[in-house]
């Protein structure tokens, strides 16, 4: 195979994969504390890389191509999303920078969120039925007539009962999706610090951070290039055919 079809397909594939993740982020445009995700590549330097081959593409650049495929991963978007004004006392939506924190099966788990709901038991849960956590543990609601206020503490008819727990991540964030809207760090030596300046907004949810109108222009980009690289493909096949047609006429 020629160096053009390495390169080619290598172009073709990776517009590919940037075009699944843009797909994913259009389907959760309006999924509340989605963020968005980022396409991003790592292709590997070696001393041969940069050197020149009058033979085409060398087999170190081939292998550089190709690996560079296997080196593709996504970058998260941990901007703040617009608010958005419920009035469902079950809505809580974070102004700044932290996560709720969430109990599931596999561990505690951080989420944006806060569109939680209460269990038969009283109890503050997620969509997805897992327990919001406060300083203490689970959050028990034993009644419709509760308030939560900036700092996160709740109150049943004026009583507190609960502080929601809040915490941040050293930054940059280095936290991986469990979920579509939850994170968990992404190794051990990752730990929670304290969330400074965070606002807890009840009756609101905070939406994805997600710019439709970028994201469809991004989207028609992609899908351009991608037509692009197929074109080149299929010309580089259309001269390697005539080539081989030529030499077998020679013989």
């Amino acid at each position: 195979m020629s160096g053009a079809i390495y390169m080619a397909a290598s172009g073709a594939i990776t517009q590919q994969m940037r075009l699944e993740v843009l797909s994913n982020n259009l389907a959760n445009v309006n999924t509340v504390g989605f963020k968005e995700d980022r396409a991003i590549f790592k292709i590997p330097e070696t001393p041969e890389s940069n050197k020149n081959s009058k033979q085409g593409l060398s087999e170190d650049k081939k292998k550089i191509t190709l690996s560079s495929l296997q080196q593709f991963g996504t970058l998260t978007d941990f901007s703040q999303g617009k608010l958005k004004i419920t009035s469902n006392p079950m809505d809580l939506a974070l102004e700044g920078k932290g996560f709720f924190c969430i109990q599931t099966p596999g561990g505690v788990q951080y989420t944006r969120n806060g569109n939680f709901t209460l269990n038969s038991s009283g109890n503050l849960v997620t969509e997805e039925g897992y327990a919001v956590l406060s300083d203490s543990g689970e959050i028990t609601i034993n009644s419709d007539n509760f308030t939560v206020d900036l700092e996160g503490k709740i109150s049943v008819d004026g009583n507190d009962i609960a502080t929601l727990k809040i915490v941040d991540f050293p930054s940059p964030y280095n936290l991986k999706k469990a979920g579509n809207t939850s994170f968990i760090p992404a190794n051990s030596d990752i730990k929670e610090i304290k969330a400074e300046g965070i606002k807890v907004n009840q009756g609101a949810n905070e939406m994805s951070n997600i710019s439709a109108i970028k994201l469809m222009t991004e989207m028609i980009e992609v899908q351009r290039a991608f037509e692009s690289y197929q074109k080149v493909i299929q010309s580089i096949d259309t001269v390697t055919s005539q080539a081989v047609n030529e030499v077998g006429k020679l013989a």
